[in-house]
């Protein structure tokens, strides 16, 4: 397992479920992971790092988390060594690492997406082209922050992709892919402003939760025809067949569903609610996917429903917290919630911040309402100096703009 997050940790928590598993190592891994293999002090986009370990253990198969590796290569630099790896090649991992790639990607393969534009002008979104972690995106409804969207994604110094600004509700939809076939996870929502009401910067992402009532087996199934199937068969006919996961970011607006993005990869905090309902083998169905031949059936999934928050450092997303003892997280699992470790480190024998975003809490429940009482719950059992969270999370929806 390559990396370091909450969506890595969740990752981790599922493979060690699988009977097929005798060993999980990660690189680097976290606090949190270490309670389920072992870690390693290799970085997650040190191709050459990651070869060798792979060789030493050795791996049978490599599954790479972050999105920053796979759009620097590591997947093929693994590949071109007789390494299996879930997760796509560099090629194909542009489909995340270039907003204009994946543009020309849609329009070619017929996809609904939100139109370019030639101009920016309110109302509309910005972007930046490349990676940024999931800061890059800035809606300028007026002029003013139009002005402020501009001025901060000049500092991030890359192209701009301008968008028109769509309206309706968002939606999450993961597909595992073998290059040729796509078949769905459970969907999922998630919140990308730090603040309760999706007000002010985006983030990675401030919570999440799955199922999403309003889109059922039929309406995924004629999701995955209409965005991820083309897109896949659009990578295939450019010689970059996809194999890993397909993530796409809709938004479900009153014309039909439009892409707002694709991702090469798992999506953060997502992952943390999707994979907690999912009651099959999670790594018999990514070796099926390295393997060429994944069955049409969508992994079996629980009819419990999933809520994840995430707990953030004061600054975040302009800054991190560093060094801030923990605690509770033992509370927190003993009432029943899972916590997911994504900006934590070790100091003596005590759990401390090392991130932005600190712990992602996530609970079960019948219901999405029992389910976020419970993740709330836990999370007032958790504590650490500056600690922040949205109080939002899988409340009745609302309609955003993005």
């Amino acid at each position: 397992m390559i990396g370091f997050g909450g969506r890595e940790h969740a990752l981790a928590w599922k493979l060690v479920q699988s009977p097929r598993l005798t060993e999980l190592h990660a690189a680097p891994g976290n606090p949190g992971i270490a309670q389920l293999g072992e870690c390693h002090p290799v970085r997650a986009v040190d191709g050459e790092g990651l070869l060798d370990l792979a060789h030493s253990l050795p791996a049978d198969l490599v599954v790479v988390g972050p999105e920053a590796p796979l759009v620097e290569g590591v997947a093929d630099e693994l590949r071109h060594a007789g390494v299996a790896v879930f997760g796509p090649s560099k090629e194909a991992a542009r489909i995340e690492g270039s907003k204009s790639f994946a543009k020309d990607v849609m329009r070619t393969a017929n996809i609904p997406t939100a139109e370019m534009l030639s101009v920016a002008r309110p109302p509309c979104v910005l972007k930046v082209d490349g990676l940024s972690a999931g800061k890059g995106v800035f809606v300028c409804p007026d002029q003013q922050s139009l002005d402020d969207g501009l001025r901060q994604a000049a500092g991030l110094g890359q192209p701009l992709v301008v968008e028109e600004l769509l309206e309706g509700d968002e939606l999450s939809l993961f597909a595992l892919a073998d290059g040729r076939n796509a078949v769905a996870l459970a969907p999922a929502r998630d919140y990308k402003r730090v603040g309760d009401g999706d007000t002010g910067p985006n983030t990675g992402g401030m919570g999440a939760y799955s199922p999403v009532p309003e889109v059922g087996a039929h309406e995924v199934e004629r999701l995955l025809d209409t965005v991820h199937r083309p897109a896949l068969a659009e990578l295939a006919r450019r010689g970059s067949p996809f194999v890993g996961l397909l993530y796409a970011g809709l938004m479900l607006t009153d014309s039909g569903p439009k892409v707002l993005e694709f991702n090469c990869r798992f999506g953060d905090p997502e992952t943390q609610s999707i994979l907690p309902r999912l009651r099959g083998d999670l790594l018999e169905a990514l070796a099926a996917a390295v393997s060429g031949d994944l069955t049409p059936d969508a992994p079996d999934t629980n009819e419990e429903a999933c809520v994840t928050v995430a707990l953030a450092a004061r600054d975040y997303p302009a800054g991190g917290d560093s060094g801030s003892p923990i605690t509770g997280v033992g509370d927190a699992e003993a009432a029943g919630a899972l916590v997911f470790h994504a900006g934590t480190a070790i100091r003596g024998d005590q759990l401390v911040t090392n991130g932005g975003r600190v712990l992602n809490v996530t609970a079960l429940g019948p219901s999405l309402d029992e389910a976020r009482q419970h993740a709330y719950a836990a999370c007032d059992l958790i504590s650490f100096e500056g600690m922040r969270f949205r109080g939002d999370i899988a409340s009745p929806p609302v309609n955003v703009a993005t």
